[in-house]
Formats: structure tokens, C-alpha cells, sequence
């Protein structure tokens, strides 16, 4: 999908950031063409400032994504989850973040997952950043322990696909 945004968004590199930003944080776009997270309006001042440039990009860049069928569908859909990562020490829980070798590779995430199946962990949430997306794509698993034992660690490092273990 990134390779068509990009071709899409190519004459455009503010655009381009514009709508890698909408991306990251999940925000859509509505029927009228405004900036959405979750159905609630945010203005287009805001996201300008967030990612400094000016708000007639920001506007121009959704009218621009409303008037391409497949990106409409996209953003008109979009919607951002919570990420307990931010919030797991508060609730007890804990917070392992993978950082692949090659993102593109198979059977990172379900190697794992296996690794915490095998210790009898709870996954209260998981996530992986898109590789296309991110400069640094990464899985994070939120494990419903405030203690994970040092071998679960042990063996996530272990694991062929794994450049970097944070705890």
C-alpha cells in the first residue's frame, strides 16, 4: 500500500508527509474532508504544527486522498487503537519490544509469541509497526505479569529474526 501512496503523493513531498503521519497515528479523514481520530475532528492546524507545515497542506492533502477511490476507502475507515506500552508499569504490566533483523521476514511474531506460550505468559496486547511505515519497525508485547522471568528474555534473544531485545 505505501508504494502506491508514495507514487500517488510523489509530486508532493509535504503531502507525502502529510499523509505518512495520518498513517502512524491512525487518524482518518470524513466525508467533509477533515482529520479524524476515532469520528472526533482535529484541526488541521494541529496536524500542520505536529509535523510543521502549513494547514492548506493538511487540507489539500485530504481532499486529495478523498478524490482517489482506494485511499478513501482507507481513511474513511481508519481508526487508532490504545497502546498500553505508555500506560503498562501503571497497570502491572510488562513490556517487551523486539526490533527484527528484517522485518519482511515470516514467522517473526508467532516465534515470539510461541516464547511467551512456552512460559505460560498472558499477552494483554500486541502490535507490530508497519515496515513500510516505520523507520524502525519493531513488535511489542504487553504481557499481563509486572515480572517476566530473565529466560523468557533468554530466549527471545536467542531467536534468529531478533537484532534487539527492550525491556
Amino acid at each position: 500500500m505505501w508504494a502506491d501512496i508514495s507514487r500517488e503523493f510523489a509530486d508532493s513531498p509535504s503531502q507525502s508527509r502529510v499523509v505518512r503521519f495520518l498513517l502512524e497515528n491512525g487518524f482518518g479523514i470524513n466525508e467533509e474532508g477533515r482529520i479524524v481520530c476515532n469520528g472526533i475532528e482535529i484541526p488541521a492546524t494541529h496536524i500542520g504544527r505536529a509535523i510543521e507545515t502549513d494547514r492548506r497542506v493538511v487540507d489539500a492533502t485530504a481532499r486529495r486522498i478523498l478524490e482517489n477511490r482506494e485511499l478513501r476507502e482507507v481513511f474513511l475507515r481508519m481508526r487508532a487503537a490504545p497502546d498500553l506500552s505508555l500506560v503498562a508499569e501503571a497497570l502491572g504490566l510488562s513490556v517487551i519490544t523486539l526490533y527484527p533483523k528484517d522485518a519482511h521476514q515470516k514467522g517473526i511474531v508467532g516465534a515470539a509469541v510461541q516464547v511467551l506460550v512456552d512460559h505460560d505468559l498472558s499477552i494483554r496486547q500486541i502490535f507490530v509497526t508497519d515496515p513500510y511505515l516505520a523507520e524502525e519497525p519493531k513488535l511489542v508485547m504487553i504481557v499481563d505479569e509486572p515480572r517476566v522471568p530473565a529466560s523468557v528474555y533468554e530466549r527471545l534473544r536467542a531467536l534468529p529474526q531478533v537484532k534487539q531485545l527492550v525491556i
